[in-house]
């Protein structure tokens, strides 16, 4: 057993590392609640949570939402799988930003901005590489939960999104069924492979998340093939 020299400076660390979290979750509580704004706005998210307070002119019941959420999280889920998700999620957040700046510059580059990246391509892929570099050091249970938060999402795009969208006016093509199906595919493949890489960790015992990764992915095999069936 190693024994620190400074013991009064582990509990400082350990204060600032809490203090880390507390304020990136704040920040990313009032962010998702406005990016559930403005996908409703867009007709991705059910009309509910474009609704604004009638005095504060905020979305509280995005607010009210979340915090339940979060709250739950907290009083239930141990510190360490909420951090990690809380970083991988980040992280990966970072990378679809990066991604979208090429994307935009290249198919879109008449659409007004506040702010053009300077450097491009330089700065995003450089982004995309450092985002990933540090998410391949997270525990492989924190992809899973990433993968599995990724297919929810998924599953609200292709049984609400796709059909409710404002931008396609309801008119979507069987290509895009096919893309998200596809892609869901992948992340079914992506959530088996490191689920069982996962399991065969002598020094892990994951019986509950390896069984409730295959059924979530055999579910979702299902989900996904018949969307493909469906748009022949």
């Amino acid at each position: 057993m190693i024994t620190p020299a400074y013991p009064w400076l582990n509990n400082a660390i350990l204060l600032a590392i809490l203090g880390g979290y507390a304020s990136v979750i704040l920040v990313m509580l009032m962010g998702q609640s406005r990016v559930f704004f403005s996908m409703s706005k867009d007709g991705l998210m059910p009309k509910v949570f474009s609704e604004v307070h009638s005095k504060f002119r905020t979305p509280a019941k995005n607010n009210l939402l979340f915090m339940i959420i979060v709250s739950l999280f907290a009083a239930f889920v141990p510190a360490r799988v909420v951090g990690e998700m809380t970083s991988i999620g980040t992280l990966f957040a970072f990378i679809l930003v990066c991604v979208g700046v090429l994307i935009m510059r290249k198919k879109m580059p008449e659409v007004p901005r506040a702010f053009r990246t300077p450097l491009v391509p330089f700065v995003p892929i450089a982004g995309i590489f450092v985002c990933l570099f540090m998410m391949v050091f997270l525990p492989l249970d924190t992809w899973i939960r990433l993968i599995v938060w990724m297919m929810i999402g998924f599953d609200l795009y292709l049984f609400y999104g796709m059909k409710n969208s404002i931008l396609n006016k309801g008119q979507f093509s069987l290509k895009s069924y096919k893309t998200v199906a596809g892609s869901g595919l992948g992340m079914v493949l992506a959530l088996i492979v490191i689920a069982f890489i996962h399991h065969n960790d002598p020094n892990i015992d994951d019986h509950f998340l390896f069984y409730f990764s295959l059924l979530f992915a055999a579910v979702h095999t299902l989900i996904y093939a018949y969307s493909f069936k469906k748009v022949r």
